[in-house]
């Protein structure tokens, strides 16, 4: 089941920065397979999944066993590895992809980067910590061919379950948030058409690539297939405090983007920051000790990300933990990014 996002109020989000590096191109081949996915071949619909990775040596295996099992030759596999002082590329090699090498540390430029080189009609976008797998890619590539559709997205499940008390009370209320109905960003993966991808010729030097997808796409050209994927929530409070501030950095960054660059780009709405509790705690009133803890985290964020020693890329690297399927996700607590604090 597809269906198309709903409109909503508000954008958000937040990722990686520089441009000019060095690239070095490892290429190998895709592996082909025999059977086809659901019984089924794309059609001559080609899928190019674009993953950029920054020391990503401890988890990315997990991620390219499930994407490269049961594959089909339709698609080609690009790792984008950005400044990487670990494997990273030596692992994306060993599962036979392609794999882009570029000496700064930089999601933009990699993503940029394997653009350069990938030859898909559909683009997917995902994060090397994000589980998917070919079905997933099947799905995704059939909602983008439907006529007026030109992104698709999966549901979001956050897992909590290895996260702290304070993680787990900031999400109870930050994934009830509106701001995050009927966007593409939250997920950690994006599929769009070749005719949202000729919008524009790179992707600007922002740290919120995904919000900057979401705004060339409008709101009755987004879709949501009926399938979820596992987004990890921090494991301490220290790390959520790190990723909000991020996010937020991120949404002020683009937010100047978009006042400096307002062609050809939808603006985001204004958003509320009350939202929280208007649409949230007044209406669950027994979120109130979780809505303390939300607020507490915003502020640490924001001062954390204020502070003379802030760098928006301290810590990118991500914690390997355990990966599931994107249709069994962890259990029920779902929501869209823990990321879009607002």
């Amino acid at each position: 089941m597809v269906r198309k996002l709903p409109s909503e109020d508000s954008v958000d989000r937040g990722t990686n920065g520089p441009n000019d590096c060095r690239v070095r191109d490892s290429k190998s081949s895709i592996r082909p397979v025999a059977a086809s996915i659901a019984g089924r071949k794309h059609h001559g619909v080609r899928i190019s999944v674009i993953m950029p990775a920054f020391n990503e040596e401890a988890g990315i295996g997990t991620t390219l066993r499930a994407l490269t099992e049961n594959t089909p030759e339709d698609v080609e596999i690009i790792v984008a590895a950005n400044g990487c002082t670990d494997r990273t590329a030596e692992v994306a090699r060993s599962f036979g992809v392609r794999v882009v090498e570029i000496a700064t540390p930089s999601k933009t430029a990699a993503l940029n980067a394997a653009d350069e080189v990938a030859t898909g009609d559909v683009r997917v976008y995902l994060d090397a910590d994000v589980p998917a797998d070919a079905a997933l890619l099947q799905r995704l590539a059939d909602a983008v061919a439907q006529p007026g559709t030109e992104a698709a997205v999966p549901r979001p499940a956050v897992d909590t379950s290895a996260s702290s008390w304070p993680v787990r009370a900031f999400y109870a209320v930050n994934r009830r948030l509106p701001v995050f109905r009927g966007r593409l960003f939250g997920r950690g993966i994006i599929a769009v058409s070749a005719s949202a991808r000729s919008r524009f010729a790179r992707f600007p030097d922002i740290t919120a690539d995904d919000m900057f997808l979401d705004a060339i796409v409008s709101a009755s050209e987004k879709a949501e297939i009926d399938v979820r994927v596992r987004v990890v929530a921090p494991r301490t409070g220290r790390d959520l405090v790190r990723r909000v501030a991020r996010a937020r950095d991120g949404n002020a960054e683009f937010e100047r983007y978009i006042a400096a660059n307002p062609d050809g780009i939808a603006a985001p709405a204004e958003t509320d920051s009350t939202s929280w509790l208007r649409d949230v705690v007044l209406r669950r009133p027994w979120l109130a000790p979780s809505a303390a803890v939300y607020v507490a985290v915003v502020l640490l964020a924001e001062r954390k990300r204020r502070s003379a020693s802030w760098d928006v890329r301290s810590g990118w690297g991500r914690v390997p933990s355990p990966r599931r399927s994107p249709e069994n996700p962890a259990h029920d607590d779902l929501l869209q990014s823990g990321e879009r604090a607002r």
